[in-house]
């Protein structure tokens, strides 16, 4: 065997066994939107890591994060463009996302972000038609080859134990609580 096709065969999986549930997702949920169904599932906030409520809009963790920490905020009204959003919603919106912003950076560290919405399937949205802001915390160096060659990226820490760190930093902002 040669020494590049020994190469290759070496590197040639990488195994990320959780993308399985967002893979099935996909085809399992065509129609249903999840935000719809967070919203409305106020008993199990925990279980789907909604960390906020307010009034017209909630936060919670991405299931399937880019990186620890990411986090989504969606308006509770099933819409998918800006010009749908009523001011209010907006200005709560964007009082989560500094506040959100605040927290990830005491309790994680975050050293940057990228914060941003994708509106519509062509432009990368999952779920093209319940438009949510995403918020995706950086740090200085950590762009690596995981992500660029395997398709994979490294989480260090659960989802449970991040939500639990985020609702517990969230306490000192006074943010409005999910339920338990």
């Amino acid at each position: 065997m040669s020494k590049k096709s020994e190469s290759t065969e070496r590197s040639k999986n990488i195994w990320a066994p959780w993308r399985i549930e967002y893979i099935n997702s996909l085809s399992e949920g065509e129609g249903e939107c999840f935000m719809c169904r967070y919203r409305d599932e106020i008993e199990k906030d925990k279980e789907n890591f909604v960390l906020w409520r307010g009034k017209r809009s909630f936060a919670m963790l991405n299931r399937f994060p880019y990186t620890g920490g990411h986090t989504m905020i969606a308006p509770y009204d099933h819409v998918g463009d800006l010009d749908k959003l009523d001011e209010q919603t907006m200005l709560e919106m964007f009082g989560f996302m500094r506040d959100i912003q605040k927290i990830l950076t005491r309790a994680i560290r975050a050293h940057g972000f990228n914060i941003g919405m994708n509106i519509n399937r062509c432009a990368g949205a999952g779920l093209p038609d319940h438009i949510h802001l995403h918020i995706v915390p950086r740090w200085q160096g950590d762009t690596n080859f995981m992500a660029v060659f395997g398709g994979s990226r490294v989480i260090s820490q659960s989802l449970e134990e991040l939500y639990d760190l985020l609702r517990k930093s969230g306490e000192k902002l006074n943010l409005p609580k999910a339920s338990q």
